[in-house]
C-alpha cells in the first residue's frame, strides 16, 4: 500500500485530494493547521487508512518533527502533495512585512521544508505534486504576496524535478476558479464565462493529482498543468 502525505488536507481542495487518494487505496497522512477541520473530516470518513496530524507547515521545526514521526512509524513515503496555502489581498501600503513573510512561508517555503525532510524517506518510485494557482500567470490588483508565492511554486517544482529525478517525479497544478463551498450560489454568468461552461470543482484537481502520482504518469515530470476551464486562454476586452 502506498503512503501519501497531503498538506492542508482537511478542507477545501486538500480534503478532496485526501478523499480521492483514500478511494484509490492509499494510506493517507494529512497535515492541517486546523484541529477543527481535522476532527470534522475524521468524523465524516472514519477510515482506518487516514492519519491526521495538526501541523503548521510554515514552521520548519514543526515540519521536521512531524516528518520524523511519520518516517519512523511508516518507514517509507511514496507520495507528497503540497497543497497548504493562505491568501491576503492587500495593497503594498496596507500589507505588513509579517503578513508578507507568513504567506511566503506557508505557500512556498513550506514546500522546501516538506521536501527537505521527506526526501530521506522517499521510496524508489516516488512522486510530488505541488498546488500553485493561475495567479502565477495572471493578476488582479493587490495580489503581490499571493502571486509571488504561487509563481515561486511553479519555478520550485521544475527545479525539484531536475534535482530529484529520476527517483522522484515532481509536477505542479495551477487551479483557476475552484468553488469548494457548497453554500455558495453560483450564477449562470459565473459558469458561462468559462470556456468549459462551468466553474471548477475540487474533484477536478483531485483527479489530476491522483493521475500525476500514479505510474500512468511515469513519463511526466517538471510540468505545470493549468486547470481553469480555459480562462487563461480567453481574451477579454473591456
Amino acid at each position: 500500500m502506498k503512503l501519501a502525505i497531503v498538506t492542508g488536507g482537511a478542507h477545501g481542495i486538500g480534503k478532496s485530494i485526501s478523499m480521492k487518494l483514500l478511494d484509490d487505496g492509499y494510506q493517507v497522512v494529512l497535515l492541517d493547521v486546523s484541529s477543527d477541520f481535522i476532527e470534522k473530516l475524521k468524523g465524516e470518513l472514519n477510515n482506518k487508512r487516514l492519519h491526521a496530524i495538526v501541523c503548521d507547515v510554515g514552521n520548519p521545526e514543526e515540519v521536521y518533527q512531524v516528518i520524523q514521526d511519520i518516517g519512523q512509524q511508516y518507514g517509507k513515503i511514496d507520495c507528497l502533495v503540497n497543497n497548504a496555502g493562505i491568501s491576503r489581498f492587500k495593497s503594498i501600503e496596507e500589507m505588513t512585512v509579517e503578513e508578507w513573510n507568513r504567506i511566503i512561508s506557508v505557500n512556498l517555503s513550506s514546500i522546501f521544508y516538506m521536501v527537505k525532510y521527506v526526501k530521506p524517506y522517499f521510496s524508489d518510485r516516488s512522486a510530488i505534486v505541488n498546488i500553485s494557482s493561475t495567479r502565477a500567470l495572471m493578476s488582479e490588483p493587490d495580489g503581490e504576496a499571493y502571486g509571488a508565492s504561487k509563481g515561486g511554486i511553479f519555478s520550485l517544482s521544475h527545479a525539484l524535478a531536475i534535482s530529484l529525478g529520476p527517483k522522484t517525479r515532481v509536477n505542479c497544478i495551477s487551479p483557476g476558479w475552484i468553488e469548494v463551498n457548497d453554500d455558495v450560489v453560483l450564477s449562470p454568468e459565473d459558469h458561462s464565462q468559462h470556456p468549459a461552461g462551468r466553474v471548477g470543482k475540487a474533484n477536478d484537481i483531485a483527479e489530476m493529482v491522483a493521475y500525476l502520482l500514479s505510474e500512468k504518469a511515469g513519463f511526466i515530470t517538471g510540468q505545470n498543468f493549468v486547470i481553469d476551464g480555459g480562462m487563461t486562454r480567453k481574451m477579454i476586452y473591456v
